[in-house]
């Protein structure tokens, strides 16, 4: 690991000229006394690094130096191929992998190309943090000892034994079969077989991780994208469902199926001339939920661009939800 940081140490100096060490180890994500022992191992083994002293001052290289310490490690190099969705790396524990990587595919292109890609690079951001109105998009996080357990687990086809808190459950225990990991919407996944059972554990609750060294029992290929639609098959299909009829305002409209797990039905409302209102009249749908408490949270959240038909019960928690804040907010603050 230290070799690899040495490598980016050497890479980001080269691409951005003076860093100071505490930019150093922000890049790096290590402190700064850890970055000044690594300028001291770079010189004691011949790499021209020098400080540079003053308000502005830093490390860098002598003019002109150029290494050939490129090579991609295997996580550098699987996380190229995540690369598509910077947050897929980060949710399979690879962020770091693919910033050390992508200092190194700079690093290889020809002068001439590189100063162009630089660049070109500065003027692209995908997938920020934050929307227009700054609201997180918040993904999973997944601390890297447990991802990296997980994937090696997966990659090497042994079992795999976490601990695991299910929702609404304690944590526990549990030996698995992993298959593979998928990502969907920043939420990384884990397919693994249990028992003879297929099961899907979301990554963000695993606590912690040990692959171990029996061979895991499954098949020898595997279409991760079939495995995937049949498991979303079995969920949408069983367990505590719930359906509900409700009319949504159409700029509402995606938050509302983007959050359910299936469209049933969906019409424009008419007006009272019985003519379709259409893109400026409200919607109605049928859709699913996992279960009450879902539904009862999305119809919350959409607040007053949403109303839920039918069931009554569900009318009623969002009416005595309601009333209750209401309440709160009609007393005098003390």
């Amino acid at each position: 690991m230290r070799a690899d940081r040495l490598v980016s140490l050497v890479l980001l100096l080269r691409q951005r000229g003076r860093l100071s060490a505490t930019a150093l180890a922000q890049e790096l994500e290590v402190s700064t006394r850890t970055v000044l022992r690594d300028i001291e191992a770079l010189s004691v083994a011949g790499v021209p690094v020098h400080a540079e002293r003053g308000r502005y001052g830093g490390f860098a290289l002598l003019p002109g130096f150029r290494t050939e310490l490129t090579g991609l490690n295997h996580d550098e190099a699987l996380a190229l191929l995540v690369a598509g969705s910077r947050r897929g790396a980060q949710a399979f524990g690879l962020g770091s992998a693919l910033a050390s990587a992508m200092l190194k595919v700079v690093d290889a292109l020809p002068e001439s190309h590189r100063d162009t890609a630089a660049g070109v690079a500065e003027r692209l951001l995908i997938d920020p943090e934050t929307d227009l109105l700054a609201r997180r998009l918040d993904g999973d996080d997944v601390p890297d000892p447990i991802a990296g357990e997980v994937r090696r687990a997966v990659f090497a086809g042994r079992k795999l034994r976490i601990r695991y808190a299910a929702l609404g459950r304690p944590p526990r225990w549990r030996t698995v079969d992993p298959i593979g990991l998928v990502t969907v919407r920043e939420q990384g996944y884990l397919l693994a077989i249990r028992s003879g059972e297929d099961r899907t554990y979301r990554l963000s609750r695993i606590l912690a991780a040990e692959e171990l060294a029996e061979p895991a029992e499954r098949p020898d290929r595997v279409d991760l994208d079939r495995a995937w639609q049949e498991r979303g098959t079995r969920f949408r299909t069983g367990g505590d469902q719930v359906t509900v009829l409700v009319r949504v305002d159409p700029a509402r409209r995606e938050e509302l199926v983007g959050t359910a797990l299936a469209v049933l039905a969906e019409e424009a409302e008419e007006t009272q001339e019985g003519e379709e209102s259409g893109a400026d009249g409200w919607l109605r749908l049928e859709v699913t939920f996992q279960d009450a408490r879902h539904a009862e949270w999305v119809l919350w959240k959409l607040a007053a661009d949403a109303e839920a038909l039918s069931p009554q019960w569900l009318r009623t928690a969002l009416r005595e939800r309601a009333s209750a804040l209401a309440a709160r907010y009609g007393a005098s603050t003390r």
